[in-house]
């Protein structure tokens, strides 16, 4: 499989995004509401319903999830590491790092959740979801604990309203209980899932900035290192660690080379940071994708 033309039609979307931004009297005042629009309600419905569809079988997919929470866990701490390390901690500002750290661990679910669909389609699309549920709780706390440590600000009220948190705990929680959707609310879910992943990757395209590029290119440089090249190699690792199956190695490494989160800008300059800097990072990290996407997919089965 070609890897490169199956991801075609996801970064051509985040290409036309990037267009209209920059060139037509779509700008920012139409894709900011946009983009608020696909988080606060269409992906968050998307992410329930993905999970919640199918009854998840928790012996089938307990490696999964033992292998994704590793990778994350591992990936969160060589982050964290970052401004202790002898040959590059002398040249990483702390308050830049509190900021940026987020950016080697996070990921692009819109990106993923597209892919998976298009890789193994209904069974991708729930087992990327348990990995998405799984880690966007973790990656959450770990994304903003630098940053509230450093500004000295509590951060539970942020995590508990986060519509990601909110949708995947609820949809976990019902699988689990054996709750399901009714069947006539199937054709509006799934409208509603296919328009958040359009909008989210045209979304993504009209948030790229390129202006902060050159500030701190030692830190931008060792975050996307870590995003890129490192997560795509444990994820390897773990997938035979763990004994995964064929399309739940696929799924791991698929999502262990996601972009970063195209939120994550938001949140730094929610918090009181340099937001310029970290969309420059989430530019430079979507460009990145096209690469270690088709990289990682190749490690696999």
């Amino acid at each position: 499989m070609i890897y490169a033309q199956l991801l075609l039609p996801d970064f051509s979307l985040i290409l036309c995004g990037y267009l209209l931004c920059r060139h037509t009297a779509l700008d920012r005042s139409v894709w900011g509401p946009v983009e608020s629009l696909v988080y606060y309600f269409l992906f968050p419905v998307l992410l329930f319903q993905s999970i919640v569809k199918s009854p998840l079988d928790l012996a089938a997919t307990s490696s999964l999830i033992g292998a994704g929470v590793t990778l994350g866990l591992a990936s969160v701490a060589l982050a964290y590491s970052l401004p202790h390390l002898p040959w590059l901690g002398r040249h990483i500002d702390r308050r830049d790092h509190a900021a940026s750290a987020q950016v080697a661990f996070r990921f692009n679910s819109f990106i993923g959740l597209a892919l998976a669909d298009r890789l193994a389609g209904g069974q991708g699309l729930q087992l990327i979801a348990v990995l998405i549920g799984v880690c966007v709780p973790l990656f959450n706390v770990a994304a903003v604990w630098p940053m509230a440590r450093h500004a000295g600000r509590g951060f539970a009220r942020e995590l508990l309203r986060n519509p990601l948190i909110v949708a995947t705990t609820c949809g976990l929680a019902a699988n689990l209980l054996g709750f399901g959707l009714p069947a006539w609310s199937a054709p509006t879910l799934s409208r509603i899932g296919a328009s958040s992943i359009v909008l989210g990757l045209m979304a993504a395209g009209a948030g790229m900035q390129f202006s902060h590029l050159s500030q701190a290119k030692a830190l931008g440089g060792a975050v996307l290192l870590i995003r890129h090249l490192l997560a795509p190699l444990l994820a390897l690792g773990l997938a035979r660690a763990f004994g995964l199956s064929a399309v739940q190695a696929t799924m791991l490494l698929a999502f262990s080379a996601l972009p970063t989160a195209s939120s994550a800008y938001v949140l730094a300059a929610r918090m009181g940071y340099n937001g310029g800097y970290v969309a420059g990072l989430v530019t430079l990290s979507t460009l990145l994708g096209m690469v270690s996407l088709p990289f990682a997919l190749g490690l696999g089965p």
